[in-house]
C-alpha cells in the first residue's frame, strides 16, 4: 500500500484495485480512517477533530490529484506523491 502523503503524523496511502466508491486511507497515532474522494467525507473510522478537519480539507484541495490516483491504482501503475499541508 504505497504512501501518497505524509503531514502533520497523518499517512495517506491508498490500496491497488480497491473496492468502489474512490477513497483513500489515512492512520494517525493510530486510528484510522477511510475517506471518499468525491464526497470529501469519512466512509469507516475515526479520527480526532483537529486531524479530522486536516484530512478533509487536504482531500477538498487534492481531489483531482487524488482522482488521479485512484484511476492508476485500478490499472496497477505507480501512484504519484501529493504535496501535505504545510
Amino acid at each position: 500500500m504505497p504512501i501518497i502523503s505524509l503531514f502533520y503524523g497523518i499517512k495517506v496511502t491508498m490500496y491497488y484495485n480497491d473496492h468502489m466508491p474512490p477513497h483513500f486511507h489515512a492512520e494517525y497515532n493510530g486510528t484510522k480512517v477511510l475517506v471518499d474522494i468525491i464526497n470529501a467525507k469519512i466512509l469507516k473510522g475515526a479520527f480526532p477533530a483537529k486531524q479530522l478537519k486536516l484530512i478533509l480539507a487536504w482531500t477538498v484541495l487534492h481531489q483531482d490529484e487524488l482522482m488521479q490516483n485512484w484511476e492508476l491504482a485500478k490499472e496497477n501503475e505507480p501512484l504519484n506523491k501529493i504535496n501535505p499541508l504545510i
